[in-house]
């Protein structure tokens, strides 16, 4: 047992010991927790919880919960990893073929990263039924807001595996020990397990249908969900419209 153990605390290259600058040790640690944990768990509150298991939709519309986990999920992740990067960006290891590949890399998640959190400043009016102006751009679906979906969700979920191949690479130049890829590919194994039994559950629900309800007098009722598996149990859609 005991050298089974020793196996697990050992560096991924084999060596005897383990020594690590403390910079790069909190960078580690302060990015596998922003882009390994946060930021997964926020879009997946998005995806699967806008109608709880609990709540009796459609009589009882727009729970918010979702929205404010996903929002304060994402800037504690993006706030958690710009720390992490000017905690190691003086003490930058030697520049190795795959440590300035997990620069570059680096750098651009975090570029888009907070590009993909203030997009979100700019998707438009909300609107609806009982709001003073009804012809917002969430609630009339307008082409502003079609495409802030289309761009803000397909960019979410490019960031989200993206990160996973450049935290995989940061433990490798690291050389962590062999338990810390070893868990970390496990819980996003349980995350992967997860969104599969929910989406085969039917949660992943149409945002639009969340707050508004099914009913086809609603002008977004009418358009193509956008996503790919969303769920949009009670309507149809005219096909080819936006």
């Amino acid at each position: 047992m005991s050298a089974v153990w020793d196996w697990w605390l050992q560096p991924l290259s084999g060596a005897a010991s383990h020594a690590v600058n403390p910079e790069v040790y909190w960078h580690a640690r302060l990015m596998v927790l922003a882009w390994g944990v946060l930021l997964p768990l926020g879009v997946l509150l998005a995806r699967y919880f806008k109608v709880l298991p609990s709540q009796n939709w459609p009589s009882r519309l727009d729970n918010k919960l979702w929205w404010h986990a996903h929002r304060s999920l994402q800037w504690l992740g993006l706030l958690l990893a710009t720390l992490g990067l000017f905690v190691v960006w003086p003490h930058a290891p030697a520049a190795s073929p795959l440590a300035r590949a997990h620069g570059w890399l680096g750098w651009g998640l975090m570029g888009l990263g907070w590009l993909q959190l203030l997009s979100g400043l700019v998707r438009g009016s909300k609107g609806g039924p009982g709001e003073p102006s009804m012809a917002g751009d969430h609630y009339a679906m307008t082409p502003h807001r079609v495409w802030f979906e289309r761009l803000h969700k397909s960019l979410g979920w490019l960031l989200i595996f993206s990160a996973m191949g450049v935290i995989l690479a940061g433990l490798v130049l690291a050389d962590a020990p062999r338990w810390m890829p070893a868990l970390l590919l496990a819980w996003w194994a349980g995350l992967v397990v997860l969104a599969l039994r929910w989406q085969s559950q039917g949660r992943c629900m149409d945002t639009y249908q969340a707050i508004w309800g099914p009913d086809l007098s609603h002008p977004g009722n009418q358009l193509r969900p956008i996503g790919w598996g969303v769920h949009r149990p009670l309507t149809t859609y005219h096909h080819g419209q936006r």
